[in-house]
């Protein structure tokens, strides 16, 4: 087997089929460009970014002991949504604990928006490589029908196998990226989700230890 088919796409005397390969070239760009996606997405969304265990637990022993104020600068300086998400509820103690609460919630909601907006490009990503790929088959395909009118309906093999090699090489790149992007998404996203359920919960938690005394104000 010719490995070089999928790689571009070939006419019956053998010269390059430029609308076919530009395709097929599309495609492998997006190939590319989608496991490059899938790595900073995941690298962008894992756990150290929005619930590290450590900050969790190095800020929960700071409420704990009653150092706030501690406990909010160590907010400011963590870049995660954790930190974030405590930072804002901190702000709010003055003005009760179901204020905390709420700044806790919004600001969750806030960053968990827009990390799943960052995580739509795989889903869009997995849903136009194949859009291309369809687009190929059914330029191939037409390529493939118009050899057989060339011909006085009689079916050139070379002809054929041109633009039926077109069609099917064209939907198998759009399958290769697809797959994996939409795959990727679904798994990130439920990831993300999990680990800013996560950070909420903890920040509740730290909410909790400080109720009697934002009661109190």
């Amino acid at each position: 087997m010719d490995g070089r088919i999928f790689f571009y796409s070939a006419n019956a005397n053998g010269e390059i089929e430029w609308i076919g390969s530009a395709m097929i070239w599309l495609l492998l760009a997006l190939s590319v460009a989608n496991i490059m996606l899938i790595v900073l997405s995941a690298r962008a969304n894992h756990r150290r970014a929005i619930a590290p265990a450590g900050a969790a637990t190095a800020m929960r022993e700071l409420i704990a002991g009653g150092r706030v104020r501690e406990a909010s600068e160590r907010c400011a300086r963590e870049a995660s949504d954790l930190g974030r998400v405590l930072e804002q509820a901190l702000a709010r103690a003055p003005q009760g604990g179901e204020a905390m609460t709420k700044a806790a919630e919004q600001a969750a909601d806030e960053l968990l928006a827009a990390r799943l907006r960052g995580l739509e490009r795989l889903n869009l990503l997995g849903q136009v490589a194949p859009m291309i790929g369809l687009f190929g088959t059914v330029y191939g395909m037409i390529v493939a029908f118009q050899g057989i009118v060339a011909n006085g309906g009689a079916a050139d093999p070379g002809l054929l196998a041109g633009g039926i090699g077109t069609a099917l090489v064209t939907t198998f790149w759009g399958l290769v990226v697809a797959i994996p992007a939409m795959s990727a998404y679904a798994i990130l996203r439920n990831r993300t989700i999990a680990f800013s359920d996560e950070a909420l919960a903890s920040s509740d938690e730290m909410i909790a230890l400080l109720r009697p005394a934002a009661g109190g104000n």
